[in-house]
């Protein structure tokens, strides 16, 4: 993933990124936990609730903040469901599925 996601600054995100892997790198620059990286994140994804990519990016945002009901709730509302047993992992799955819709 490093590919996609890393940028030589780490001060804003690759421009030909959708805006859910945007949402997704921003969590990654955040080191998985709760923040202003969290935050820019959250407000990515609350422009299109919704939209499937939008809602399942939300719910790994709950899974970090450790809101599993909320987390709950958006994957229910992606169609989705976690596939991973930490944080990081499911991060890799989705940036991983996310990517290869967008490649499409």
């Amino acid at each position: 993933m490093s590919d996609i996601f890393t940028t030589q600054d780490w001060s804003a995100p690759p421009k030909d990124l959708s805006m859910p892997l945007q949402a997704m790198w921003w969590i990654r620059k955040g080191e998985f936990r709760m923040g202003p990286e969290w935050e820019e994140a959250h407000r990515i994804v609350q422009q299109m609730e919704g939209v499937q990519s939008f809602d399942w990016v939300h719910a790994l945002l709950h899974w970090i903040e450790a809101d599993m009901g909320n987390a709950d709730y958006w994957y229910r509302q992606a169609g989705k469901r976690r596939t991973a047993p930490s944080v990081a992992r499911e991060w890799e799955h989705i940036a991983l599925m996310l990517s290869e819709t967008t490649r499409q």
